[in-house]
């Protein structure tokens, strides 16, 4: 029951964030002349699905920093337990990791 909720809300959700952005499309295309108003609606709609997913991303928790991909992996070495992000360990030169936080 509870997914039908969930479901239900996403689809209004989303078509709620369509109507805004088409009505600012129209609205943008009744003010601006034709060949200036293109690249207008499609910057404003670039601009707008950014701040729609950093409002989610900020609902679940998560920083803006993983949306660019600059969230930090750490790797360990399997074999001696050492913290490094290349290729090999460093230390004992064994090419087998496990990614932690």
């Amino acid at each position: 029951m509870m997914s039908d909720f969930n479901n239900k809300n996403f689809i209004l959700n989303q078509a709620l964030w369509l109507g805004i952005s088409l009505a600012i499309s129209i609205a943008i295309s009744l003010i601006v002349p034709f060949p200036y108003s293109l690249p207008i609606i499609i910057g404003v709609f670039l601009l707008l699905s950014f701040y729609i997913r950093q409002r989610q991303y900020k609902k679940l928790g998560l920083s803006s920093a993983t949306m660019f991909g600059n969230s930090s992996v750490n790797y360990y070495c399997m074999n001696c337990g050492a913290k490094h992000n290349q290729v090999s360990c460093p230390r004992c030169g064994s090419k087998m990791k496990r990614v932690g936080a």
